[in-house]
């Protein structure tokens, strides 16, 4: 029995040798197939760039249509924000402010959503007395996510607007 034993190991040895041959000569005849027919062939060609026009077309319809749906989620978001209110009382304001720094800057400092933090950001400006002294701090302090998101075209076409129209109490 001994005798079998190593003439069996041999023959599963040589299988496996020889299927890895097989199959990695298979690939090398593929990948040289491949590279003939993209040099040679015209029509291939021709097919391969409308495949690589229609990838990029498709990469870039998704990337507009995720922009789109952020932006929208901010607009929704900035819009709940204005119906809820804002305080109107001057120490209300104050510790509204403190409240709303406090909670954009730990979602920025745990990596929360940084469209909820921009909008913490976003709540505590619109309470802020001087709304563009405290858009220069924001943009020297809140990281740069946070900030972009807030400060967008969105943003600087509405919301800094609609705060130069507010009367603030003194």
């Amino acid at each position: 029995m001994a005798s079998t034993t190593p003439s069996q190991a041999t023959s599963i040895t040589t299988i496996l040798l020889a299927s890895t041959g097989v199959i990695l000569s298979a690939s090398l005849a593929y990948a040289l197939y491949f590279d003939h027919k993209r040099r040679s062939d015209p029509d291939f060609r021709k097919n391969l760039k409308k495949q690589q026009k229609k990838i990029s077309r498709l990469n870039e319809e998704a990337s507009k249509a995720a922009e789109r749906s952020q932006k929208d989620k901010i607009r929704r978001m900035v819009e709940e924000a204005n119906e809820e209110g804002f305080p109107k009382d001057p120490e209300e304001m104050e510790s509204y402010f403190m409240q709303e720094v406090a909670r954009g800057e730990g979602m920025c400092s745990d990596g929360s959503d940084p469209v909820e933090a921009a909008l913490c950001f976003y709540r505590a400006l619109k309470v802020y007395p001087q709304p563009r002294e405290l858009i220069s701090i924001y943009d020297k302090t809140v990281p740069k996510v946070s900030s972009i998101i807030m400060m967008g075209e969105w943003f600087i076409a509405n919301v800094v607007d609609s705060l130069s129209s507010i009367s603030w109490p003194r």
